[in-house]
């Protein structure tokens, strides 16, 4: 398989973006254990909305704010504030690695609502793919097992939340541009965790968890800018296969700072999702290349 230079760019973004959300991802486990669980999540916000406007407000100027669909922005940054709610207290209860393998099977999730609530018609190849998912979703979490708990649930309506947000993204992606959906999604999510953090503030206790707090809002900034970068170089089939290098880059990180190994199982598990999670990008993006190889329709 080969690649034109935009797109191998658009890769390498792609691979730097999921880099800097594992980074996150292990810099939220951390910090947690520490510091409350909202408290963190307003750090992350606060600094994604300031970044994003200091960076994205001189070059656009108000055109930045301009929006056809106020309710549908806000609705967006409610998903993801959720989603992320969500994510910093499973990380708080689980290891990294299997945390973010569980949230890989989003792109599978996407397709059973697609089917069941959007109409579409999927075929027989990607409910096997689905159902590998499910099954590696399952190797990990294991019901009844010793390790399953209330926690395992996290992840699981994690992975509803997030595939909410994902199909309100491409739709609002027809008429907005990305910079103004990361502006309003960031300052919503820093909006509304602002009216907790009254009640669960407290001073960090040293200069480690002032740097692991900002480490947080830097790299949610970073990687969502790298994936605008990415996207305006590759087509998002392109781009997806290799957004599983993140489950890779979050072992990693939970092995150098907290000592985690995924068990026999729960590796079997990881695999299976990456194998199938990779295969399901695969068939898009052959789907796409069908589709633009044939003729137009005569009207």
């Amino acid at each position: 398989m080969s690649y034109r230079p935009n797109a191998l760019a658009g890769i390498a973004l792609s691979v730097a973006a999921v880099a800097c959300f594992a980074t996150l991802d292990t810099t939220t486990k951390y910090i947690t254990m520490t510091v409350p669980v909202l408290m963190a999540l307003w750090f992350r916000y606060v600094l994604q909305a300031v970044l994003t406007t200091a960076v994205m407000l001189p070059l656009y100027g108000r055109d930045l704010l301009r929006t056809a669909h106020p309710k549908y922005q806000l609705l967006r940054g409610v998903l993801l504030l959720l989603s992320s709610l969500l994510a910093f207290l499973s990380l708080k209860y689980m290891p990294v690695g299997e945390f973010t393998a569980i949230v890989m099977i989003t792109p599978l999730a996407i397709t059973v609502l697609a089917a069941t609530t959007l109409g579409e018609k999927i075929s027989l190849l990607r409910w096997i793919l689905v159902t590998g998912g499910f099954a590696g979703t399952l190797l990990i979490i294991r019901p009844g097992g010793e390790v399953f708990g209330w926690s395992m649930l996290l992840p699981l309506t994690l992975v509803g939340t997030n595939a909410w947000f994902q199909i309100l993204t491409s739709r609002l992606a027809r008429t907005e541009k990305s910079e103004t959906m990361h502006f309003y999604t960031g300052w919503v999510g820093a909006l509304l965790a602002s009216i907790a953090l009254p009640f669960v503030w407290t001073m960090p206790e040293n200069w480690g968890q002032w740097l692991g707090l900002f480490l947080m809002g830097v790299m949610a900034t970073v990687g969502h800018f790298l994936l605008i970068l990415a996207y305006s170089r590759a087509p998002a089939a392109t781009l997806t296969p290799f957004f599983y290098a993140q489950i890779g880059f979050a072992m990693l990180g939970g092995w150098l700072l907290f000592s985690h190994v995924p068990d026999q199982w729960s590796t079997m598990g990881i695999a299976l999702i990456a194998v199938c999670g990779a295969a399901g990008a695969w068939l898009t993006m052959r789907e796409s290349r069908i589709r633009m190889s044939l003729p137009p329709a005569e009207t």
